[in-house]
């Protein structure tokens, strides 16, 4: 089932990072080296909560989509305006859920929810195959090799991936 969020207070933050608790460990390795394991990803998960609140769901039109299966967040994405679309960033599936198809089922939901003419542009790593023949898979099309953060710097670790629904 597809739950959409556009405010902060409308998702249980506790269930969205179990779905983000792997990457949430990396980041907290590499901002908090000299903190315990247990510390670093706390104040990983408090960062990621500060840039929802200050940045994310600061932007209009900026939407949560999260995937549930039995009640439970499985796979989550975010969605916020991007040249003459939406940027797709931040998917992951909850470890464990991975593999089941999870990914997809959100991908094809937010897909289903945007009016035609929608774009959807996405950055995926060239070494991350997986994600790449994911988003093949719901119809995305490499339209550039290099990617163009939000911020206005370049990535070419990245691609561009596009997807427009038809009118």
């Amino acid at each position: 089932m597809l739950l959409i969020a556009d405010r902060l207070h409308t998702l249980s933050f506790g269930s969205l990072m179990e779905v983000y608790r792997e990457s949430n460990g990396w980041n907290g390795e590499e901002f908090f080296p000299m903190e315990t394991p247990e510390r670093q990803l706390a104040l990983a998960e408090e960062r990621f909560y500060q840039y929802l609140q200050e940045e994310f769901f600061s932007k209009p039109d900026a939407r949560y989509f999260i995937w549930t299966e039995n009640g439970e967040y499985v796979s989550a994405l975010r969605l916020w305006p991007f040249l003459d679309g939406q940027l797709l960033e931040g998917l992951e599936t909850k470890p464990g859920q991975r593999r089941k198809g999870y990914a997809a089922c959100l991908i094809r939901a937010v897909q289903r929810h945007c009016p035609a003419g929608t774009r959807i542009y996405s950055h995926v790593s060239r070494d991350n195959t997986a994600s790449l023949r994911l988003h093949e898979a719901c119809g995305f099309q490499a339209i550039q090799e290099s990617a163009r953060c939000l911020d206005g710097s370049v990535s070419t670790r990245r691609r561009t991936l596009c997807w427009e629904k038809g009118k």
